[in-house]
């Protein structure tokens, strides 16, 4: 569910018009709706009423601060995969106690920013990375509490570039090495152990590959206790879907998730991580574009906007589908034909549809690409010397601008000229 809706024949962010905000901050902008982050947010917590658990909102789903200090007033924890994330959660007041820190490449610089700011755990992905803490930890005078990921090689039904829990992803320690890598972490200086974490992938839209992988995970919970280690968390991971195709792409309510974790879990008598992002965030966000040509090449209709790829990357890094809706409620009533919606840049693979049936969109129109709140503004850049697009925050009848648009001083700005170019 989600706060966009037509009022008036405009399509709203909750109380606000879209078109009127097209006039007050030009287009393009993100837009997102705080009843809708809320709602997310609200209806996994009580899903999972009457467990220990502690949801730690994924910040690389979106992790504007005022998306972050929404969340955390609702009791979010969060985690980080940056130091760039850390300093952000950190920012907008989220407790360090209720920060976890996970990701492959953790620097020593990281390490000891976290340590220093005594974040919950380290979600620990290698060996490497493991002895580094260890080392990191003792220098500092600090003790790291730690869970390990491991790989239990399920498959999650998804797109390729965002599973993470087979055997050839980068992600985690092999289930076969879990027990040993745990015993090397036990005997090692500023390590405590106090979990175990996995995490299988993104966009999962059925329970099947969780079944599978918690039913694993928690076999080996049960091993390590017999091997004396306190674990007294599990780290679930996050990566349940959204319907990027309103209702014909449903995936499992977070009630059916959270039974599933009991069921394969409960018995562990443990506390509860999880990492959602995409599932809080993703239908809170909307891109919000205009219409600057028609094109027919007589095999092809090409409706050229002012977003593009470097707005909003997904359709063209991960195959994804929009839900594209015109502003305007008559325009969206006209009869459909074959399009493609493209941007100004200058690639073939610049779209943000393909051979979509699409109403009959004229130059000036407005255009919403909708479940644009996880992994959009998140992964935008400057390609072709394009700005960073403003970000918007509704709340009621209210909005504000949560990131301005850039300017060109500001991008030409961070450019610096050789010394013997002056």
């Amino acid at each position: 569910m989600h706060h966009f809706s037509y009022r008036d024949g405009v399509l709203h962010a909750e109380d606000v018009s879209l078109a009127e905000l097209a006039v007050d901050l030009d287009t393009p902008f993100y837009c997102y709706s705080t009843a809708t982050l809320t709602r997310h947010f609200q209806v996994l917590k009580k899903a999972f009423a009457g467990l220990d658990i502690m949801i730690c909102y994924a910040m690389k789903a979106n992790s504007n601060q005022a998306v972050i200090k929404t969340l955390a007033d609702l009791g979010a924890g969060m985690d980080v995969v940056s130091e760039g994330e850390l300093r952000r959660a950190l920012a907008a007041g989220v407790p360090a106690r209720r920060i976890v820190f996970s990701g492959v490449g953790k620097t020593a610089a990281e390490m000891s920013l976290a340590l220093r700011e005594g974040i919950a755990c380290f979600n620990v992905e290698s060996e490497p990375e493991l002895e580094l803490l260890s080392t990191i930890a003792q220098r500092l005078g600090e003790t790291a509490n730690i869970s390990i990921r491991v790989n239990p090689d399920v498959d999650a039904k998804t797109h390729v570039k965002i599973t993470t829990g087979k055997s050839d992803n980068k992600f985690g320690i092999s289930m076969t090495r879990a027990r040993e890598v745990y015993a090397r972490a036990s005997k090692l200086a500023g390590i405590r152990i106090t979990g175990v974490d996995m995490h299988i992938g993104s966009q999962i839209t059925t329970l099947e590959p969780y079944q599978q992988a918690y039913r694993i995970l928690g076999g080996l919970v049960e091993e390590l206790r017999a091997d004396g280690h306190p674990i007294t968390h599990v780290d679930i991971g996050g990566g349940l879907g959204v319907p990027y195709r309103g209702t014909n792409d449903v995936p499992p309510h977070p009630d059916e998730y959270a039974a599933l974790v009991l069921d394969t879990l409960g018995h562990l008598n443990c506390k509860f991580v999880m990492e959602p992002g995409r599932m809080i965030a993703g239908n809170a966000g909307i891109l919000v574009s205009r219409v600057i040509h028609v094109k027919d090449t007589g095999e092809k209709r090409f409706i050229i906007v002012d977003a593009a790829m470097n707005d909003l990357i997904r359709p063209t890094l991960y195959d994804a589908y929009h839900e594209i809706i015109p502003v305007s409620e008559a325009r969206n009533a006209t009869l459909n034909s074959l399009a493609d919606i493209v941007g100004p840049v200058c690639e073939s693979g610049d779209y943000l549809a393909q051979n979509r049936p699409l109403p009959q969109l004229e130059p000036g129109d407005l255009i919403s690409v909708m479940t644009a709140g996880a992994y959009g503004a998140v992964q935008a850049c400057t390609y072709n010397s394009r700005l960073l697009v403003p970000e918007v925050l509704v709340n009621g009848p209210h909005y504000a601008i949560i990131r301005p648009r850039q300017t060109y001083d500001d991008l030409i700005g961070l450019d610096r000229l050789a010394s013997w170019q002056h």
